[in-house]
């Protein structure tokens, strides 16, 4: 990916213990959690529903992600772990605060479960909470072994308060494959779909995965592919155990959570976004679009609001999908698009209609509110506020400069 600012980054390393990443959620009404503080639905501008089903309350955690930790409290309550709700998810290597809900059990029940790394700090009956209904996080990174850290500042002052709103790895997967899977899914070629899912081996770093991906794109035998494929892999090995008795790639594809399937798709639309991202800026183009979306009243993006013009708020891309007008369009998304053979359309998926996408819009640079940095010798430290979507580790890495993906290749490859 292409950065921002010109100044040669700082190097280093982020998220060497999960002290290292601190992410405190921002609530609907901007307030920003602490860690380690107790809370009523008065300190956060709410109010109590006593009648309601829902219990609302503040989950820390450290080294939990957020799914992880909601199943471990549903164990221990004896719940499905569906009845949680949550505006966003927290990365695993990370201490963080962040809103969730529960749908009938008592505050008191929350507040009296004990569970490593886990800490409760409020909770009350309330409305549930609706994944995305957060306004953004807020962050306190510590990044290690920075060996040009003075040249922070001055990236810093480059980038006057915003940063690209790329996508970050962990949308195209470890493998890197999400995008090509999900063409495949768009272009209906799902038994393609299920054996790149299952078979491909490019990026594979462990071993024995790569050992067993391999064997069976050879054989394309899944009853003897059980017997042979690594317990971690328990997603493939869902696919596996039903492709070894039923010849549906579509179900297939369907035993694996829909978070997953729509991940592929999701790819694929951040793919094209990437690379739309990265030719604006190697053009210095980046301030001017079809479309803008006007600032609330924390100074982030609504995505849901269309303003006038650039006065009013943030440029912005498509995020394609089948109800993608052909004027949000531009030659960047226009050029990408036909050189991978997609369109518009094609995120309406008969064979799958449950993965299928209307399309939204993204910024093209998102806003870093009070953004501060404290130079240690050989450590840096960040501290930032971002809107609910963008990744913090994007604006560290503009900062460090020590990964890039290069968005055209994976584009390419598929």
């Amino acid at each position: 990916m292409r950065f921002l600012s010109a100044t040669a980054g700082t190097n280093g390393t982020i998220k060497t213990t999960p002290e290292d990443f601190i992410v405190n959620e921002i609530t609907p009404n901007g307030r920003v959690l602490e860690l380690s503080r107790q809370y009523t639905p008065v300190e956060l501008g709410e109010q109590e529903r006593a009648d309601s089903k829902f219990t609302r309350f503040i989950l820390q955690k450290r080294s939990w992600d957020t799914t992880g930790a909601l199943v471990a409290i549903a164990k221990k309550l004896g719940h499905g772990k569906k009845s949680f709700g949550y505006a966003g998810t927290k990365d695993k290597m990370s201490t963080s605060t962040q809103l969730a809900s529960i749908f009938g059990i008592e505050p008191a029940q929350l507040l009296n479960i004990h569970i490593k790394d886990i800490s409760i700090n409020g909770a009350w009956k309330g409305e549930e909470v609706i994944l995305g209904s957060n306004i953004g996080n807020a962050f306190d990174i510590k990044i290690r072994e920075a060996n040009r850290s003075e040249n922070a500042v001055k990236i810093i002052d480059e980038l006057e308060g915003v940063f690209p709103n790329y996508f970050d790895r962990q949308r195209f997967g470890y493998r890197l494959n999400n995008f090509r899977i999900g063409r495949l899914i768009l272009e209906n070629r799902l038994e393609d779909a299920v054996m790149m899912f299952l078979t491909d081996s490019s990026n594979e770093v462990n071993k024995e995965s790569n050992e067993a991906r391999k064997r069976l794109s050879e054989e394309q035998d899944f009853r003897s592919a059980l017997a042979y494929f690594p317990k971690h892999l328990k997603y493939e090995r869902t696919v596996i155990e039903y492709m070894s008795r039923y010849n549906n790639y579509a179900n297939a594809l369907r035993k694996l959570p829909r978070g997953i399937l729509l991940l592929f798709i999701h790819a694929v639309e951040s793919g094209i976004f990437n690379t739309c991202l990265e030719q604006r800026i190697k053009s210095d183009d980046t301030g001017s679009s079809a479309v803008y979306l006007k600032k609330n009243k924390f100074g982030f993006p609504d995505s849901d609001t269309v303003a006038a013009d650039g006065s009013e708020g943030f440029a912005a891309a498509p995020l394609i999908g089948y109800e993608t007008h052909p004027k949000y369009l531009s030659e960047y998304e226009d050029s990408i698009m036909e050189s991978v053979g997609i369109r518009c359309e094609d995120f309406k998926i008969k064979s799958m209609p449950e993965l299928s996408m209307k399309g939204a819009f993204r910024v093209l640079l998102a806003p870093a509110r009070n953004l501060l940095c404290d130079v240690n010798s050989n450590e840096l430290r960040l501290k930032f506020e971002i809107p609910s979507g963008s990744y913090a580790t994007v604006l560290a890495n503009e900062i460090t400069k020590t990964e890039s993906i290069a968005m055209e290749a994976i584009i390419r490859e598929s």
